[in-house]
């Protein structure tokens, strides 16, 4: 391993400076110094809720590659094996006379198809082994302003604090108040429609088997959870909102289980409820001078897909291996090859996932006459033509388990 360069000779803080201390910015900081790059990373929230986040609904399917990522970073081995879900198989129905649509692995190496782990899970696995490595970590700092010269780049907090790099990182959400001030736009997507998540104990075994069920009014996704157990997603519009929020747990476990498959049995609520706005979002770029994206400040994704950290992980491998390929070539991390090569790859992988998976939440969300004619026609040619068949297991198992790019 290289050693990190000096902070003697350059004069500035860190080698890279990352803002955002979420699943993608910890990843990342404990990826670069993997690399022997050393990072800053700064984080508006306290050291406290870092080390002890709070459970917010969202249950994360990974893919092999994402989790041959994170074992190589030393957080897979922190989650615990109760909190790992295998995800054996996904099926898909609809309303009407349309077939299920079944997605099974292809082969034994693709078994399973992926894991389920809860967000906040993997935030404290990522945490705890940014700890264990001592990496530096600045708390309640708020970024207002970045500026960039020809060998460095710059931000300053609103308590007056300035750190400087060979290269500023943002990975501080899909909503990246630090891409914006790179001058980096972004498109946005608001599908009008909002998830409902939460736990839902069931009487039957799932067998490790995902159901996306699609309904009048509105669209349930059951990952499979151990013990019994489905992270149930509801997806409504949402005119609809009001009405769902106003349901007790009886009355939500009693709504989907109306919606659900009836080999599950009987269902009662077995946790609290969340409530996601689906707002997907592509930066217009993922790298300028002296600067880059990760994670959802680059791509965010709708959410009910649950692969919107596989592609931040991806960014984090494609960025910190040519980060790694300028300083063997006696180049700093923040130099315009190294993050032109980025950008090529990041956009090759990302924006054919983010735009098919745009298509699909289109198609399998409108209730309208076409749009059923039109998803149910998919899916009885998916059973009755091969080739067909499995581009469309192929795209729905990306929506399933974030398995576009594995």
């Amino acid at each position: 391993m290289l050693p990190p360069m000096s902070k003697a000779t350059d004069q500035r803080d860190a080698d890279v400076v990352v803002v955002g201390a979420g699943p993608a910015g910890l990843a990342l900081a404990c990826a670069l110094d993997a690399a022997g790059i050393a990072p800053l990373v700064l984080d508006q929230q306290s050291v406290e809720r870092l080390r002890d986040p709070a459970e917010d609904g969202r249950d994360i399917a990974l893919t092999h590659r994402s989790r041959r990522v994170l074992t190589s970073l030393g957080v897979w081995p922190r989650f615990p094996a109760t909190e790992v879900s295998p995800l054996a198989e996904a099926r898909v129905v609809d309303n009407g006379p349309a077939p299920e649509l079944r997605i099974a692995p292809r082969g034994e190496r693709d078994r399973p198809l992926g894991w389920l782990v809860p967000n906040h899970v993997i935030r404290r696995a990522a945490f705890a082994e940014f700890e264990q490595r001592r990496l530096r970590l600045e708390c309640g700092a708020r970024v207002t302003a970045f500026e960039r010269g020809a060998g460095t780049a710059s931000v300053t907090l609103a308590d007056g604090r300035c750190f400087s790099a060979h290269l500023v990182v943002a990975a501080d959400s899909r909503f990246s108040e630090l891409r914006r001030m790179a001058g980096i736009g972004a498109a946005m997507r608001d599908f009008g429609h909002t998830a409902f998540v939460g736990r839902i104990a069931h009487e039957s075994d799932h067998a490790g088997i995902a159901w996306e069920c699609f309904r009048h009014g509105c669209t349930l996704a059951l990952l499979p959870l151990n013990g019994r157990q489905a992270s149930a997603v509801v997806t409504v519009s949402s005119d609809a909102v009001p009405e769902w929020s106003a349901l007790d747990d009886r009355g939500f476990a009693e709504r989907v289980a109306a919606h659900s498959p009836a080999s599950l049995g009987e269902m009662r609520a077995a946790g609290p409820r969340h409530r996601y706005p689906l707002v997907a979002v592509y930066a217009s770029a993922f790298a300028g001078p002296r600067f880059a994206l990760v994670g959802d400040a680059a791509v965010g994704m709708h959410p009910v897909t649950a692969h919107g950290y596989n592609l931040g992980l991806y960014s984090i491998e494609a960025l910190v291996q040519r980060l790694a390929d300028a300083r063997r070539s006696a180049r700093d991390p923040g130099c315009a090859s190294a993050l032109d090569s980025y950008e090529r790859e990041h956009r090759r992988v990302s924006l054919p996932i983010y735009h098919g998976t745009n298509g699909i939440v289109r198609l399998f969300t409108r209730d309208h006459g076409p749009a059923l004619l039109a998803r149910r026609a998919v899916l009885a040619a998916s059973q009755r033509l091969p080739l067909f068949g499995r581009l469309v297991r192929s795209a729905i198992r990306s929506r399933l388990t974030g398995a576009g790019s594995a």
